[in-house]
């Protein structure tokens, strides 16, 4: 396969970076770019946030698209037999380790915010979490060092989770079992925050970004969502 041209690797992320000017040199300071898991079951709020950090943090903050939407929105099959559940997870987890990597060699991220991370996999994976690391040709202890840290947005409970969502297929009590199975997948990683539901989002969703403000470099925490 031929190499992608820099000119056309430049328009490949172009929209997923965000929106604000910044004069740091990111690729200057130690332990960049950084790779962080926005996690979480269904309704946890993750669409919202990463809306908020394409809008108004700066172009040295990247926002990966959920692989498993690219997938499915492309007409991959959404079975429930085994076969097609692992086929479906083997998939996903091939389309975030390129999405991982593009942007990783572009040279120019600061953080690079990703929709999920490999192991979520391990959550829907007809099978246990050994049996999933394996048939990827990882390990959990791999997959775990990939990320610098990992953010949970907890799913709310019957009072709080968004039975209005079109796209939502689950029923809350299926959406907080795969919350928990999620929680279990990334239970090892030393540097996990969990944002647990509140009754006002606004709430929920300023607790988010100030833990992803806190993994910024000091040069990009200057772009203030609250007053734009």
């Amino acid at each position: 396969m031929k190499a992608m041209p820099a000119v056309e690797m430049d328009r490949a992320t172009a929209a997923l970076r965000g929106r604000g000017r910044c004069s740091c040199r990111v690729g200057a300071l130690p332990g960049l770019p950084a790779r962080i898991v926005l996690t979480g079951g269904p309704g946890g709020g993750k669409t919202a946030v990463l809306e908020v950090v394409r809008r108004h943090f700066c172009e040295h903050v990247v926002v990966l698209p959920e692989a498993a939407s690219i997938l499915f929105g492309g007409g991959f099959p959404r079975g429930t037999t085994g076969p097609a559940r692992r086929a479906a997870q083997r998939a996903i987890f091939g389309v975030q380790d390129q999405l991982e990597r593009l942007a990783l060699e572009e040279g120019d991220a600061g953080i690079v915010l990703c929709d999920r991370g490999v192991l979520d996999g391990g959550a829907y994976w007809p099978g246990s979490p050994e049996t999933f690391c394996e048939e990827m040709g990882t390990t959990r202890a791999a997959a775990l060092a990939r990320y610098a840290a990992v953010i949970h947005l907890r799913t709310p409970d019957e009072r709080g989770y968004d039975h209005g969502n079109p796209v939502r297929i689950e029923p809350v009590g299926d959406a907080l079992a795969l919350d928990a199975r999620i929680a279990e997948a990334w239970a090892e990683h030393p540097r996990r925050v969990f944002i647990e539901p509140e009754v006002d989002f606004v709430r929920k969703l300023s607790r988010t970004i100030e833990a992803i403000e806190g993994l910024l470099p000091p040069c990009c925490r200057e772009h203030d969502w609250r007053t734009r």
